[in-house]
């Protein structure tokens, strides 16, 4: 029987270390010229030297699994939720009423969204109007926050993220030529999954730029949970088993060190300034995976 959530202090079993890779190889002469943009404040810092951080996508659809998981996330006072993308079913203004609201409206204040798939054809009316109105800020494609010492960085997916896209040139100044990796990114669409959409290869630009500068990135859109063997040094997560059906994974994939796909549940973090607690938890408290990364400063 797996231990429950509260038996454990949510993190005191937490075992297992994961490093962080080298560096990848930039010229200076391949570095942006422009100056690395300031922290965003659509999505306040916090400051503290402790703080936690709850993952999930692909759960606002108004489930019993979805309000489910939500209230514990809630329950735990996490100081940001992440949310992965997808509310369904179009991502409309009324899909946000009826459905985003009524699972996850205790966690608004506290939560840095990504676009999903099924939210950016009416990003306008739906996405972009929702989180103006939850932050009273301009909603942006992108944008960066700190918590707990660590960089995060809200990537979009669903625009262009090529090599000479106006998002990749901001990322690559976002992370400037500081060569730490206590950084956390995610998007919607994962670069590596063993999940029914499998590997992503568009994001590949968005991945390779995270190279040497990045511990950890996340993604949903898989209807899953996934915890990927660290591939050029950053540890993948996918944690889209948030409440909207379940899909299959191929659980003989060797890059994969945890699968779920029949769990509805989402990834918690513990974050200090050097150091990731990772838990993927189900709605119903179980602690499904658990261990503890390091990144470099």
């Amino acid at each position: 029987m797996r231990p429950r959530l509260a038996a454990l202090g949510y993190a005191a079993a937490l075992v297992g270390a994961v490093g962080c890779g080298a560096e990848d190889e930039v010229s200076p002469a391949a570095a942006p010229p422009a100056p690395t943009p300031r922290t965003s404040d659509f999505v306040e810092s916090a400051t503290t030297r402790r703080a936690v951080v709850w993952a999930v996508g692909d759960g606002a659809n108004g489930s019993a699994p979805a309000k489910a998981l939500a209230a514990r996330i809630a329950a735990d006072r996490p100081a940001r939720m992440l949310y992965l993308g997808d509310v369904y079913a179009d991502g409309s203004a009324s899909d946000f009423t009826r459905n985003y609201r009524t699972v996850y409206r205790r966690l608004d204040a506290r939560t840095a969204p990504t676009p999903g798939n099924h939210d950016w054809p009416d990003h306008s009316e739906g996405y972009d109007a929702y989180w103006r109105g939850v932050h009273g800020r301009r909603t942006p494609a992108y944008y960066t926050f700190r918590v707990a010492g660590w960089q995060v960085i809200s990537l979009n997916s669903e625009i262009a993220h090529d090599a000479g896209s106006p998002q990749l040139r901001w990322l690559r100044a976002t992370l400037g030529r500081e060569r730490g990796t206590c950084r956390l990114a995610f998007w919607h669409r994962p670069r590596f999954s063993a999940g029914k959409h499998g590997d992503q290869e568009d994001t590949k630009p968005l991945w390779n730029a995270l190279r040497g500068r990045a511990a950890i990135v996340l993604a949903g859109h898989d209807h899953n949970m996934q915890r990927l063997r660290p591939i050029d040094g950053i540890t993948a997560f996918v944690s889209g088993a948030g409440g909207k059906g379940h899909y299959k994974l191929d659980h003989g994939d060797r890059r994969l060190a945890f699968a779920d796909d029949s769990s509805y549940g989402a990834l918690r973090l513990e974050l200090t300034p050097s150091a990731a607690r990772y838990a993927f938890v189900s709605d119903g408290g179980r602690v499904l995976d658990s261990g503890s990364l390091s990144c470099r400063r």
